[in-house]
């Protein structure tokens, strides 16, 4: 439709009339728009009660704000210290737990996929939503507490997943009769596994999903709708980091270079904060601090987001309006219409990044070593070069948890263990297109990979 018809035009989807912008010049006039006149709320609405069966009350008053507050305290900052602490436990927690079960140094096979996305999943979900709580005080009480997450976290991510297959039909509206009635029976079960009741019996539950919860109750919403509201969290906060870590250790195994990179800033790292893996020595102890001395692999977890993530920005038409294009064109809108920026089209346009499908590592990287943010389109600079996380007021406001988590995963990945693909020579997955403008991408098929303990 650009090539056909250019930077801006008009397509009916779904009863609606969507207006795509695909100048990335002109991205602006979109995202720094006021709520009055385009506004993300209405068609949030709508999918957040199809997909998640909560009513959401909140977008449209005083929770949004909350939600946007809550994010900045705990998932930025300061906050962030104790999320990163949190998730540090669990991460190891769960990716040693079969190196202590006599394995030794085996190899072990999984999909990298299923691997990936399993780990990444379960320690974010109980970083954010508690432990179970010790039924004692000693210690065998807390290792049947730790047996009862490991098994409890696996159960759920299994049950996520089944969810996370019918979720681009669903949130659509083309699901069939059958996958409806999976839908609904897999919404209840998360209503049930994150109530409100079953949070109250749980140790170290974040603040991010207290203070929510708390807010909420307090102004007078229902339990069973704060149920819901706690599937959503939980999707928004982990239905994209897992896939996306499957992508960049996958990047990091098909280019050795780029693995060799990596590996050699995380033993730097380790060495600098005065640590090293060794048997029967402590557990690494990756604080925050030492994650912000990292630009090899933020350049390597931004070129992975930007090849694989794709979302769709849409806001509601709220008034009749002008779009005023880079160029200084003119557009007028409806109201009750739609607008649309899709940025993976600048994120594979080879003017913006060069040899744009490949994998470059050290793309976001100056040759000082300092992040490059210098991108240009049409010998102008680009504000937006890439946008994984969205833009504007809604822009994801847990991106640097989530970076974080992708992080920490793939250090605790590269310290541990020796890793390496089952067959080398395997072509990198295609992206399963039907999942388009909900953010990280899913790969077609998993890859087999082979991991052991290096201690």
């Amino acid at each position: 439709m650009k090539a056909k018809h250019g930077d801006i035009f008009t397509v009916q989807l779904g009863g609606f009339y969507f207006t795509f912008i695909t100048d990335p010049q002109s991205f602006g006039a979109v995202v720094k728009e006021s709520r009055a006149k385009l506004d993300f709320t209405n068609f949030a609405d709508q999918l957040v009660e199809r997909v998640f069966g909560y009513g959401a009350v909140e977008i449209k008053h005083k929770f949004f704000k909350n939600l946007q507050t809550t994010s900045t305290k705990h998932l930025m900052g300061d906050g962030l210290v104790v999320m990163t602490q949190a998730m540090m436990y669990n991460l190891q927690n769960l990716m040693l737990h079969s190196v202590g079960s006599g394995n030794g140094k085996v190899w072990q096979e999984s999909g990298l996929f299923a691997y990936s996305y399993n780990i990444v999943f379960r320690a974010g979900y109980l970083s954010l939503f508690g432990n179970e709580s010790p039924k004692g005080t000693g210690k065998e009480s807390v290792e049947k507490a730790k047996e009862i997450d490991l098994q409890h976290s696996n159960d759920l991510f299994w049950e996520f997943r089944k969810y996370d297959q019918l979720f681009p039909n669903l949130a659509y509206g083309v699901l069939g009769p059958r996958g409806k009635m999976e839908a609904e029976r897999l919404k209840r079960l998360f209503w049930n596994m994150l109530s409100v009741q079953k949070m109250k019996a749980r140790d170290n539950v974040s603040g991010w999903v207290s203070d929510q919860q708390q807010v909420r109750a307090e102004h007078g919403m229902q339990e069973f709708m704060q149920d819901r509201f706690m599937f959503l969290l939980l999707w928004a906060s982990q239905g994209n980091t897992g896939p996306s870590a499957f992508w960049l250790l996958l990047y990091l195994m098909k280019h050795p270079e780029a693995m060799s990179a990596v590996r050699k800033e995380v033993e730097e790292i380790l060495k600098e904060a005065g640590q090293e893996v060794k048997p029967g020595g402590p557990l690494i102890d990756l604080s925050r601090d030492m994650l912000l001395k990292t630009p090899i692999l933020d350049s390597a977890v931004e070129e992975t987001l930007r090849l694989t993530t794709a979302p769709l920005l849409t806001r509601g038409v709220m008034e009749d309006m002008t779009i005023i294009m880079a160029n200084g064109q003119e557009y007028k809108i409806r109201e009750g219409d739609r607008v649309s920026v899709f940025p993976y089209l600048v994120h594979i346009d080879p003017e913006v990044h060069p040899d744009p499908l490949t994998f470059k590592y050290d793309r976001f990287l100056n040759a000082d070593g300092s992040r490059k943010t210098d991108f240009y389109k049409d010998g102008k600079k680009l504000k937006y070069y890439s946008m994984p996380w969205g833009a504007g007021t809604t822009m994801c406001p847990g991106r640097f948890f989530a970076t974080n988590e992708l992080k920490q995963f793939v250090f605790l990945m590269l310290s541990y263990f020796d890793l390496e693909l089952k067959n080398p020579n395997e072509e990198i997955p295609s992206i399963e297109t039907r999942r388009w403008g909900f953010g990280s991408m899913h790969p077609d098929r998993d890859i087999q990979f082979r991991y052991r303990p290096r201690i």
